[in-house]
């Protein structure tokens, strides 16, 4: 079988999608696939530097033109088979509010939440009944870029226009402190929970992909608590139609899990957060990525 990993890409998570595909690229069992790597500069390139003889597509893409469905939906007119969720599940991801509004309608915590596209759609008054601080960030966004924890009203104005510089959206959400987890769920079923710590006031971009910008381990919850998580979880996996793997990100505050968000296709290199849960069942990273393929193809 003949592989391409595709990784780069247009959006500001060119450097992590590179960073992923180096490793998954490294990591691909050559007893078994013939492997290429193809980097992304432009939308054009997946046209002119995919060969016809390729028989799957390794996504180690993130951000828009990789997560929201764009390549899925090319890939699938060229008939050629890739990792993780289709075109319709990358795309309401991808975009926290409709993540959101399907979470809330399906009767899962999550934060509430308002999205601007303006400056002039600033609700001050909602805001203020939400509390501070809250999160502002893109609506499209991902690895945390362009992403502020606001204190108080002052700050809003600027970390909006800041997010609008990079999607056309903008959401405000109410904080809610307590211990970040995350939950990989693989082919349904649902791996050993990871908690993060980040060594900052959040889990930012510098928390995720610097040295000891966080202390990620897999941790085993008292059992009510992680019943709790693993039902969200596969309920998450069910309710979005999620294809071979994805990931979930939840706050736990007061015995409660909040819902976040869930990424389609998460960061792939060894030291990241599913292979780090993967890797406490026994599974090494080549033999996930096996598992990915195999439950992509199916």
């Amino acid at each position: 079988m003949k592989i391409a990993v595709i990784m780069g890409g247009i959006s500001s998570e060119r450097e992590v999608s590179l960073n992923s595909g180096r490793e998954v690229y490294n990591n691909l069992n050559r007893d078994k696939y013939e492997v290429v790597k193809i980097i992304l500069d432009e939308k054009m390139d997946i046209f002119t530097k995919l060969t016809s003889d390729i028989d799957f597509a390794f996504l180690a893409l993130h951000g828009k033109f990789g997560e929201d469905g764009c390549i899925q939906s090319i890939l699938e007119a060229m008939d050629i088979p890739y990792s993780g969720c289709g075109p319709l599940t990358s795309a309401l991801c991808m975009d926290k509010n409709m993540t959101k509004k399907i979470l809330r309608d399906s009767n899962l915590p999550t934060a509430p939440w308002v999205v601007v596209k303006s400056v002039e759609e600033i609700n001050y008054d909602k805001i203020e009944e939400f509390g501070y601080p809250v999160f502002i960030k893109p609506n499209c966004g991902g690895s945390s870029v362009a992403t502020f924890f606001v204190h108080s009203k002052d700050e809003v104005l600027n970390a909006v226009q800041k997010g609008l510089e990079v999607d056309e959206c903008v959401m405000i959400e109410k904080y809610i402190p307590g211990g970040e987890y995350t939950s990989f769920v693989l082919n349904g079923e649902v791996f050993p929970t990871v908690s993060i710590k980040a060594n900052s006031e959040f889990f930012d971009y510098e928390s995720k992909y610097s040295t000891n910008g966080a202390i990620e381990e897999v941790v085993f919850l008292e059992d009510n608590l992680q019943n709790q998580i693993n039902n969200i979880s596969k309920t998450c996996w069910n309710i979005f139609n999620c294809k071979a793997y994805v990931r979930v990100d939840i706050i736990i505050s007061n015995g409660i899990p909040y819902v976040l968000e869930l990424n389609t296709l998460p960061g792939m290199t060894q030291t990241s957060l599913i292979p780090r849960s993967a890797k406490s069942r026994g599974i090494e990273f080549s033999e996930l990525l096996d598992k990915i393929i195999k439950y992509s193809l199916n």
